[in-house]
C-alpha cells in the first residue's frame, strides 16, 4: 500500500511538472494580440487616437486660437471605470495625453497629483538649489479645458458566445465658464466564442 501511495506521488509529480511547461515568446509591442476578450492595450490606444482627433478638429479649436490667438491649454482629468472589468483608467489617461501632445493643437498641463509632486519639488529647490537653478513659484500654466469621461461595458451572451460593448464617453469643459465645448464617444464590440 506504501508503494502504491509514494507511485501515485511520483506520478502526480510528473505530470504536474509537465503541464508546467510555459513558452514566453517577445512580440512586437504595437502588434494586437487580443486573448481574454476584455478591454486591453489595442483598446486603449486606438479609443485615445480616434476621439483626440475627433476632439482636436471640432470647431471650439479653432474658436479659442482665434480668440485667444494661442494653443488651449488641457489637463485631463477622472476617467472612470463603470464597467464590471478591471480596467486601468490611468493607462488610458497617459494615451489620451500622449495622443494630445503629439497632435501639437493643444498643450497638456499635469494632473492635481503630479502638480503636488512638482511643487514639493519647487520648494525642495527654494530651500536646497542654487538660486540660478531654483524653478520659480507662480509660473504655473493654467487649464482653460478640463476632459472628463466614463467607460462602459455591456455584455450579451448565450451559451458559449457572448459580444460585449465597450463605450467610452468624453467630453472637454471650459474650466472657467463650466461649458462643455465638446462631448464624444467611442463605441468598441467584440464577438468572443469559446
Amino acid at each position: 500500500m506504501k508503494k502504491i501511495t509514494q507511485l501515485s506521488m511520483i506520478v502526480l509529480a510528473v505530470i504536474a511538472l509537465a503541464s508546467c511547461n510555459r513558452q514566453v515568446t517577445r512580440i512586437n509591442p504595437d502588434q494586437q494580440v487580443d486573448l481574454s476578450g476584455r478591454w486591453n492595450d489595442t483598446d486603449s490606444k486606438l479609443v485615445a487616437e480616434e476621439m483626440i482627433q475627433d476632439v482636436t478638429g471640432r470647431p471650439w479649436h479653432n474658436n479659442f486660437r482665434e480668440g485667444n490667438n494661442r494653443k488651449p491649454v488641457i489637463i485631463v482629468g477622472y476617467i472612470k471605470n463603470k464597467s464590471s472589468e478591471h480596467i486601468e483608467s490611468e493607462t488610458f489617461i497617459k494615451d489620451i495625453e500622449k495622443e494630445f501632445i503629439n497632435s501639437g493643437f493643444v498643450r497638456v498641463v499635469s494632473n492635481a497629483e503630479f502638480r503636488e509632486k512638482l511643487r514639493e519639488e519647487r520648494a525642495d529647490q527654494n530651500e536646497f538649489a542654487s538660486p540660478e537653478t531654483q524653478a520659480k513659484w507662480g509660473r504655473e500654466l493654467g487649464a482653460d479645458f478640463m476632459m472628463f469621461g466614463i467607460i462602459t461595458a455591456v455584455t450579451d451572451s448565450y451559451k458559449k458566445e457572448k459580444v460585449v460593448s465597450y463605450k467610452v464617453n468624453l467630453e472637454l469643459v471650459d474650466v472657467e465658464t463650466n461649458e462643455k465645448v465638446w462631448l464624444g464617444d467611442k463605441e468598441i464590440k467584440k464577438y468572443i466564442k469559446n
